[in-house]
């Protein structure tokens, strides 16, 4: 361990060394639990790939690197993809040493205050990743009992009752290969990306969700017919729109409510990257009518390990962020008392072609 590791562990707020080509190669553990995401799983990825800020940074950047001295940007909204933006103050400084290296430094305006409650979640939060991952390879072993079951018991049924076999066994195989993305939380596999119909995506979790845990629920379709397909991974996509399906079904009273899946267009959002502002104008939403978020969690309800409920384990709606992260996208909520919204905000099929 450097001489420098304790100190660097320690600082309080979210730290990464960028090289010359604007790539990570260091964050300290604030950094991890602001991008959500482990160390590993960061490093040579390009900052302007995991941070959305309000500013034109870059320049920022190169006139820092130019001129050798520090330089401070004040009040900007800085965003993960993964999470709403928060006010920022950013300072950014060259490397002492590090020819072309800069460390960035966020500290965040609701950062005040938590530093010590901070500190203590994110060891439990590690200590607790490591037993997900221990549990989640002891989990497949049964699951491919229950798939090898449903597979022989479909020989006897007719078309009909064949069909829930037919669900149990894919729905089994889709746990698995879920269950080996989270053996290693911080590093899920990067999304196959491609143009992806979403009103597919929402059909199948719709479909899912009503024989499942969504049974006594009330799911109503409000598409946009003309949506354009969106660049994405069709099964990690599923994936978050179950999570948020399950979330809205378990925070019904009695299981039994409404939940209105919706599909828009809408130009107005844009992200800042790498290269330039990237749109993502192809919104998803899930709704329910249940009592609403706790207030004092409503702003961090992405973070791993932070839930709502007695028995929530905190890790669905963290991984959903993680893999809109991944996409490039954004997801948000908005929540009061008989109205929440979570919305996914994703690139259109052709933003590739187009230069993002």
């Amino acid at each position: 361990m450097s001489a420098d590791e304790p100190l660097w562990a320690s600082l309080p707020v979210p730290a990464l060394v960028i090289d010359a080509g604007d790539r990570i190669v260091r964050v300290n553990p604030a950094a991890e639990d602001f991008l959500i995401g482990s160390a590993r799983a960061l490093m040579d990825v390009p900052l302007w790939d995991r941070l959305a800020v309000d500013a034109p940074l870059e320049e920022a950047f190169a006139r820092a690197r130019q001129s050798g001295a520090p330089l401070f940007v004040n009040d900007v909204d800085v965003g993960t993809g993964a999470r709403a933006p928060v006010m920022c103050n950013l300072q950014i400084a060259p490397l002492a040493g590090a020819p072309g290296q800069m460390l960035l430094l966020i500290a965040p305006r609701e950062l005040a205050g938590r530093v010590g409650q901070n500190s203590t979640v994110r060891a439990a939060a590690r200590s607790a990743i490591g037993m997900a991952e221990m549990l989640a390879h002891e989990i497949k072993n049964p699951l491919a009992g229950i798939t090898g079951a449903a597979q022989l018991l479909s020989m006897t049924l007719g078309p009909e009752d064949r069909e829930l076999t037919d669900l149990i066994v894919s729905e089994s195989r889709r746990i698995v290969a879920l269950l080996e993305r989270v053996e290693q939380f911080g590093n899920i596999s990067a999304p196959h990306l491609a143009a992806v119909n979403l009103h597919d995506v929402l059909d199948r979790a719709r479909r899912s969700a009503m024989l499942g845990f969504a049974a006594g629920m009330r799911i109503v379709e409000d598409y946009d017919p003309s949506l354009p397909p969106a660049l994405g991974d069709g099964d990690q996509l599923l994936q978050v729109v179950l999570n948020l399906l399950r979330n809205a079904a378990e925070a019904a009273p009695q299981g039994h409510g409404t939940i209105r899946l919706r599909s828009c267009y809408d130009a107005t959002l844009r992200v800042r990257r790498k290269g330039g502002t990237r749109a993502l104008p192809l919104h998803l939403e899930v709704i329910d009518d249940g009592p609403g978020l706790p207030p004092e969690i409503a702003g961090e309800v992405f973070e791993p390990f932070v839930s709502g409920r007695e028995n929530g384990t905190g890790l669905g709606l963290a991984l959903a962020a993680k893999i809109v992260a991944d996409h490039g996208g954004w997801i948000s909520v908005e929540s009061v008392p008989g109205r929440t919204v979570f919305r996914i905000s994703l690139q259109r099929a052709d933003a590739q072609e187009e230069g993002g």
